[in-house]
């Protein structure tokens, strides 16, 4: 997968569109894998959530309750 850079210089008002280099592409790459990670993250917790409600027997609704 190629990766297109964009950079705008404000001074002369120019836009330049190229190719990632190499690092900069290992960099785009590690960013994405950081995202899905904390969205895995995310999912992980809710199901977890929803299995502790599951097994308890009540809804998230109730829970707050419980613990307001």
């Amino acid at each position: 997968m190629t990766y297109k850079i964009t950079e705008y210089f404000g001074e002369t008002k120019e836009t330049i569109e190229r190719e990632a280099t190499v690092e900069e592409a290992l960099e785009i790459r590690a960013r994405e894998q950081e995202q899905i990670e904390r969205e895995l993250a995310k999912v992980e917790k809710a199901t977890a959530k929803a299995a502790l409600l599951e097994r308890l027997g009540i809804t998230a609704d109730e829970a707050k309750l419980l613990l307001s």
